[in-house]
């Protein structure tokens, strides 16, 4: 087994997030600074202005997965929710070929999607943060004999 990461440790899909911010504060700065340029009054600039502060947010939500392990588990942020996991709740780490992110398998029978591991833009990035995520929940879960590869 490799060498585990220092914890905390926090994986998120740095690329996604940059291209989500930068397009985010585009999109703002276009819609804020166009009805200016048309000369429309105050308040319809004002209207546009907020309007783009709306698309920076949503792509921001968009932009928030990530997944936080420290000694004592781990946090799942998602889009609109996060739910705080200990080691022993988890019993597989999954990124399956086709996968849009990890899966969580849970003690209780359930799955949970961990958005902050994506494989879509950086691929052996999201491997190796699986593999990672996968080899400390091994190394601290008390379920790890029900782990698979």
């Amino acid at each position: 087994m490799s060498e585990l990461p220092t914890l905390p440790v926090t994986f998120r899909p740095s690329r996604t997030r940059a291209i989500l911010f930068t397009l985010g504060a585009v999109m703002f700065v276009t819609v804020s600074v166009v009805p200016f340029v048309l000369g429309l009054r105050t308040s319809e600039c004002l209207s546009f202005v907020f309007t783009g502060a709306v698309l920076f947010g949503g792509l921001a939500l968009l932009a928030r997965p990530r997944i936080v392990a420290d000694e004592t588990g781990v946090t799942v942020v998602n889009i609109a929710r996060s739910r705080r996991l200990t080691w022993a709740e988890i019993v597989q780490v999954t990124l399956r070929p086709g996968d849009p992110w990890v899966f969580l398998n849970l003690s209780d029978g359930t799955s949970l999607a961990a958005m902050g591991i994506q494989p879509g833009m950086a691929k052996e990035s999201a491997l190796t943060d699986a593999r990672a995520l996968r080899a400390l929940a091994e190394a601290r879960s008390t379920a790890s004999g029900q782990l698979q590869g």
